[in-house]
């Protein structure tokens, strides 16, 4: 990321870059991002083989499930921040309700429920064609830039 130091993202869509272009870790899953506002966001996660954690149903690993929530969180809460503040995971909850398989894409839709003045909370809801598979909650801690 050339010049990743002095480069502030300004708008939503910025941030959605970052996380589609600049983050390998989202890279090297396959994150894309559907729709971004202020306060929520949509990601997409195309399913493949080697994520299934349990091969005997075969049933996707937890952790990428969870991934996807706290990236989709992060996102929703960081999107409602002035330009030159960011956020960090400081809590992060999932509830795995159904497994989630080799089929449709999962999608992740993240809502902001509250931006305090030190923290957000965020709630995520992750679906794979109809089923909601989990649901999660979220707290990210408001980074600030120090002024100059």
């Amino acid at each position: 990321m050339k010049g990743h130091h002095d480069w502030t993202p300004r708008t939503p869509e910025d941030l959605m870059r970052v996380m589609e272009e600049h983050v390998p870790f989202n890279r090297a899953l396959g994150m894309r991002g559907e729709s971004i506002t202020s306060g929520a966001c949509v990601l997409v996660l195309p399913v493949r083989e080697d994520f299934v954690g349990d091969p005997r149903r075969p049933a996707l690993h937890g952790g990428v499930i969870s991934t996807l929530i706290d990236t989709a969180g992060g996102l929703a809460a960081w999107s409602a921040l002035p330009a030159g503040e960011s956020v960090s995971t400081v809590d992060l909850r999932v509830d795995y309700l159904e497994p989630a398989g080799l089929g449709a894409d999962l999608r992740a839709a993240a809502e902001l429920v509250r931006k305090g003045n030190r923290v957000c909370h965020v709630r995520v809801a992750v679906t794979q064609g109809e089923v909601l598979v989990a649901e999660g909650r979220a707290v990210y801690n408001i980074h600030r830039r120090i002024s100059e």
